[in-house]
């Protein structure tokens, strides 16, 4: 029965995670609110909406390991499988300046939650640095591109090419009360599904033996990062290799900043040993090998797919070697 939960809960964080975004952008446009802002919002904030919700399930059930295990798990997931599968099928490209920039505050902000966690459990000041920077993340990216003419028509074609990419925009506005309706069965289900995914999934660890910080970073972690994949698939295929890059970059440094931010707010996060040991610099391997392909140095060819594919298979199995699964 806990694996039915685990399987519903996955299937429902990604119905109910397109229907917030797609509900988020009717409204946002309702409003006459600038694509740049919903571009550098909805896109990266919406495909990492079931990644926060399961954080804060899971420090309200007791359970904060799932939730370190998903940002960790989904933040390697994102890099390693989210990028490798769109290329093995459809090989891109991407050279651009916007997408440096946010890179670097990808590595800033993977680094500082390093750094925090190395100085013991997350507490509520930290949660509070976080999301600040976060805040700041935001505020500076709209602002510099109103404030840039060329970055500003880039970040407009950004924003229209990733909601192109999320699914087709009609014509005619939809209703406003089905809109509403929409965002509200959205959140719903992300509040549903995250709920009986953390209690199926804590159930099996506790249930087969399982640490649930491996469950955290295995099969939460792949289940969270399917609305990125979906997104970067359809990306690639549209050859908007900055869209697909971008929404990885996006997707990561929200999971740090917000998920952890607003976890730690929730209840104290303790960092068992495993993460220092193993994933932190698998987490921190995975993120250099951005900065060649953000960079342009390297193709996003199906070579680079089938690496990073490789690497990512590899690094289940290992979880599994440490759970003892294939002992």
């Amino acid at each position: 029965m806990e694996y039915f939960s685990v399987i519903g809960g996955l299937i429902l964080l990604v119905i109910a995670g397109d229907k917030l975004v797609d509900g988020s952008v009717a409204i946002a446009e309702r409003f006459n609110i600038s694509k740049l802002v919903i571009g550098i919002t909805v896109v990266s904030i919406g495909t990492s909406a079931p990644e926060l919700v399961v954080g804060i399930d899971a420090a309200l059930s007791g359970a904060v390991e799932i939730a370190l295990g998903n940002v960790a798990g989904s933040n390697i997931a994102n890099i390693l499988l989210v990028l490798g599968i769109p290329a093995l099928f459809y090989p891109f490209s991407c050279d651009d300046g916007e997408i440096r920039h946010s890179l670097f505050y990808m590595m800033f902000a993977t680094l500082l939650f390093i750094m925090l966690s190395y100085y013991g459990p997350l507490h509520i000041w930290q949660g509070v640095l976080m999301l600040t920077l976060l805040a700041i993340f935001l505020f500076y990216a709209v602002k510099r591109a109103k404030n840039n003419a060329k970055i500003l028509k880039h970040d407009k074609d950004f924003a229209e090419r990733a909601l192109e990419d999320i699914g087709p925009q009609t014509e005619k506005s939809p209703h406003f009360s089905k809109v509403i309706i929409t965002i509200v069965l959205g959140l719903a289900g992300l509040v549903f599904g995250a709920h009986i995914l953390v209690d199926g999934a804590v159930i099996i660890a506790r249930t087969v033996g399982i640490p649930e910080a491996i469950i955290g970073l295995s099969i939460v972690a792949i289940g969270t990062s399917l609305p990125e994949l979906v997104t970067s698939i359809m990306a690639a295929r549209n050859k908007h290799g900055d869209v697909a890059m971008g929404n990885i970059i996006g997707s990561n440094l929200f999971n740090i900043l917000a998920i952890m931010g607003v976890t730690s707010l929730v209840a104290p996060v303790t960092i068992p040993e495993q993460f220092f040991r193993i994933d932190f610099p698998i987490l921190l391997v995975t993120s250099l090998m951005l900065i060649p392909l953000a960079m342009g140095k390297i193709k996003i060819n199906r070579l680079t797919g089938i690496v990073f594919t490789l690497f990512y298979i590899a690094y289940l199995l290992f979880l599994g070697q440490q759970a003892n699964l294939f002992a």
